[in-house]
Parts: C-alpha cells; sequence; structure tokens
C-alpha cells in the first residue's frame, strides 16, 4: 500500500538478544536505536509502530517509544500507531500509549479494532483517534473506499464500550477478564509447544506465539517449492497434521526473511482441545 501511493518503504527488524538458559521471551527482541535514527532522513513521511506486537508479541516500553517519538520529533515525522492488541498484555507488561507523549498527540494516529478486543475478528470494525487536521483524511478515504460500516454493528460496539467504561476498576470488566483468560491459554501453548521440542518466543501482549520449528526436522522432501523453510513447513503441517499456522517470513521484507524464516505463527485464543493437535507434532 506504501509503494501504491508513490512512497519508499523502509524496515527495521526487531532483532533477538542471545538467550541462555532461560525462556526465550518477546522482551529480548529489541529494536536498535541507532538503526532506526539511521532511516530517517528529509524524505521520512511517516513511521509506522505496531505494539503490542504481531506476530512476536512484544510490548514496547516506556523507554524504547520516548526513543521512537523522540525521532519522530526531530525530523518532523507522523506516527501511525497500530494499537489493536492494547488490552491483550499479561502480567508484569503496561501498554503505554506513544500519542500521549509530549509533542506526539499532534502527530499520532492512534488505530484500534473490535475485532481484536471484542474478539468478533470478522467484524472488520475498527477506530483511529487522533488530531483532526489528520483524521479528516482519514474519513476521506473511509467515504471513498467503504463509504460505511454496517449500523447494528457500530451500535453493539457503542453499548460494549458503554458498559464495561464504566466498569474499568471492576475486576469482572471485560478488559481486566480477558488478558487473565488469554494468559492462561498463552501458557499452555508454551507448554504444549515445549513438550514437542520447541523453544517458544514468550509473548508478553498479542495471542499469538511463534516457534522455531527447523527443530522438529520435518521430512520436507514432498514439497516441491522453492520458498522460504516456514511456508514448506505450515502447507506440510496443514496436510499432514491438520494444523494451520502462518510462516513468519511472510511479515518480512526480502533482507529479513533470512531472519525469520525457519519460525511459524500459532494463535492461542482457540479451544482447549487445540492442545492435542498440537501434541501430534512429537510424533513427527
Amino acid at each position: 500500500m506504501v509503494r501504491m501511493v508513490g512512497a519508499t518503504p523502509v524496515f527495521v527488524p526487531l532483532r533477538s538478544k542471545p538467550v541462555d538458559g532461560k525462556k526465550w521471551s518477546s522482551s529480548d527482541w529489541t529494536l536498535d536505536s541507532q538503526e532506526l535514527a539511521s532511516k530517517f532522513n528529509s524524505k521520512t513521511k511517516a513511521l509506522i509502530l505496531n505494539t503490542p506486537h504481531n506476530p512476536i508479541g512484544k510490548v514496547y516500553t516506556k523507554e524504547e517509544l520516548q526513543v521512537i517519538a523522540d525521532l519522530c520529533i526531530k525530523h518532523n515525522t507522523l506516527c501511525i500507531s497500530d494499537e489493536v492488541y492494547e488490552w491483550l498484555v499479561y502480567t508484569g507488561n503496561k501498554h503505554f500509549k506513544i500519542a500521549t507523549f509530549p509533542g506526539m498527540w499532534e502527530r499520532t494516529i492512534t488505530i484500534g479494532s473490535a475485532g481484536k478486543t471484542f474478539s468478533v475478528t470478522g467484524w472488520k470494525l475498527g477506530w483511529s483517534i487522533g488530531p483532526s487536521y489528520l483524521i479528516k483524511h482519514l474519513q476521506t478515504v473511509q467515504q471513498n473506499a467503504i463509504y460505511t460500516c454496517a449500523t447494528p454493528l457500530q451500535e453493539a460496539l457503542a453499548q460494549a464500550f458503554w458498559i464495561d467504561i464504566k466498569r474499568m476498576d471492576d475486576p469482572e470488566c471485560y478488559f481486566n477478564i480477558l488478558p487473565k483468560e488469554l494468559e492462561v491459554k498463552r501458557d499452555r501453548m508454551v507448554h504444549l509447544l515445549e513438550s514437542v521440542g520447541l523453544k517458544p518466543v514468550v509473548p508478553d501482549g498479542g495471542y499469538f506465539i511463534i516457534a522455531d520449528v527447523s527443530l522438529l526436522d520435518a521430512d520436507l522432501s514432498e514439497m516441491k517449492s522453492s520458498e522460504p523453510y516456514d511456508y514448506k513447513f505450515v502447507k506440510w503441517m496443514t496436510k499432514n497434521k491438520k494444523l494451520s499456522a502462518i510462516p513468519v517470513s511472510a511479515f518480512c521484507n526480502s533482507e529479513a526473511k533470512l531472519q525469520f524464516e525457519k519460525f511459524v505463527r500459532f494463535c492461542f485464543i482457540k479451544r482447549q482441545s487445540i492442545g492435542q493437535t498440537l501434541e501430534d507434532l512429537s510424533r513427527i
């Protein structure tokens, strides 16, 4: 989409720190501040940020976001902040909105999602928050692209917010229940992946978990293609184990594919029965 409007996308990957003798966490994946700074120049118009991150599950710290904010302010750059998993943050972590940082409100568009927040992905309903002189351009795109959203779904979303916004401090509030429920599912998925010999990256947010599947040493000889390893593994797993996942290199530009092509993304916002299917991976 960036290329379609005549712009040039510039990519900065997250990189993992060495991990010895402990669980691999999404917090071990960091953004190199010097590398990021080197990508800015007089033509840099906008930065796209995603926290909590898909697919790694990283929740950016306040210090990491401050580095990004400082660069945006220094270079007069817009920040498009994708925060659709903002309520899915697990114990010991906190989500910070970069729009609340000094000097950032006037240059930030924050994106939210009813599909992710209320677990109704098929609704394709969301929102963008920012100053009027930025949002008016999004309204123009909305008007000329999809025109409108289904009114009953908008009403349902409004009612859902109205109910829970008034009980944010209540343990029974939906926004408080959801991460607790998913943290249990996350931990179970970690255990299942570890039980079949994998080393998953434990996410601090979101509902995805990635793992290096090359450790399974699956026989992919039947996959006669030149696709990256993760693409072939996912096709093999879907065909032979009836379990679907997403190849992580699908999220990458050509330079970063080699760093991520052994990783596969699993989703843990699923019924408990998915565990039996995962256990079948141990019998490769």
